[in-house]
């Protein structure tokens, strides 16, 4: 129904920046909030970035300053500026999407597969 496809990880040394980008595609007829989730080995899944289709965002107080959340509505695409990276920031980063989509739940919750972000010197 919904397909995420996330790019931009990669292996980056400390202070360094990158832009992750995730684009979604299919039966959608409106996305509400889309965001970046991370998981570090080990550890839970947790929250980074988010934002609405209003343009509210919200931001993990750990990154509150460095990253920035941004999207293109006609695109669908949501993008993760992230600046003055940490060896702490290293995980799997996931696109996550609110939507509604053709023959789906009023709001449905959608995951892409993750893009692996690497911070080490």
């Amino acid at each position: 129904q919904v397909q995420l496809v996330e790019s931009g990880g990669s292996l980056v040394q400390p202070g360094g920046s990158l832009r992750l980008s995730c684009a979604a595609s299919g039966s959608i007829i409106s996305i509400y909030r889309m965001g970046w989730y991370r998981q570090a080995p080990g550890r839970q899944r947790e929250l980074v970035a988010a934002i609405t289709s209003g343009g509210s965002t919200n931001y993990a107080d750990s990154v509150k300053g460095r990253f920035t959340i941004s999207r293109d509505n006609a695109k669908n695409t949501v993008y993760l500026q992230m600046n003055s990276l940490k060896p702490e920031d290293t995980a799997a980063y996931y696109c996550n999407t609110v939507a509604l989509v053709a023959g789906g739940p009023s709001r449905g919750d959608y995951w892409g597969k993750g893009t692996l972000v690497t911070v080490s010197s």
